[in-house]
């Protein structure tokens, strides 16, 4: 203790020297928090992710859309064993604050490739028994306090006027990680009623479990 009065003497003696040695340590923490937010970002897409499932979207641009003439040629090229597709919706609830991911699914194949979401068989069936259907996961159901058979109207960005949906069915996660917050509703439904661009799909989901499988499109 005896030394403090000469360590404060010393530090404030150059005081653009302590100033810029403050700094550095500042900064040197700010990009080791920085690295191990991105590296956890990083983890947590592979944990999410299923490893032998892969995402294709059209090579000019994620927001281009794909022929819905792929799905069968993709489900000729070796190693592919299920195709799937979705389509992003865009909408607003009642205001542009209350975002959540909405996704017009491929009815026939997207609960067997996303197994980890779970869901009973009587819901899922009403789903496709219902051309309005839609499938919210709990945690959505839970902020805005939803319940099975609620009709709920969203107002379209990109495919424009007010689309209305009944709630067939409420989703888990299997794992701790897995998103309840989307929203979910019949491709087909979209593909009717929306004014331009018919016959096209967002993006293909494969499973290919060897992993190897050359596409590029």
């Amino acid at each position: 203790m005896k030394y403090c009065r000469l360590l404060l003497a010393n530090l404030f003696r150059k005081k653009l020297r302590t100033s810029l040695t403050a700094g550095s340590f500042a900064v040197a923490l700010f990009l080791f928090g920085i690295l191990v937010v991105v590296r956890g970002a990083f983890h947590q897409g592979v944990a999410v992710a299923g490893a032998d499932r892969l995402v294709v979207v059209n090579k000019v641009s994620i927001i281009q859309p794909l022929p819905l003439s792929y799905r069968d040629r993709l489900l000729r090229i070796p190693g592919v064993a299920q195709v799937t597709f979705a389509n992003w919706f865009g909408g607003v609830y009642q205001d542009e604050r209350n975002f959540f991911p909405q996704f017009a699914i491929d009815r026939e194949n997207y609960r067997q490739m996303f197994s980890e979401f779970v869901l009973p068989d009587n819901q899922w069936q009403a789903f496709l028994a219902d051309r309005e259907g839609c499938i919210v996961g709990e945690a959505l159901a839970e902020r805005f306090q939803w319940k099975l058979g609620d009709r709920i109207p969203i107002k379209g960005t990109i495919f424009p006027g007010t689309w209305e949906f009944n709630i067939r069915a409420i989703y888990r996660g299997k794992r701790p990680q897995d998103d309840a917050t989307q929203f979910w509703f019949r491709w087909d439904y979209l593909d009717e009623r929306k004014p331009y661009q018919k016959g096209f799909v967002g993006w293909y989901t494969v499973r290919s479990p060897t992993r190897t499988m050359p596409c590029a499109w």
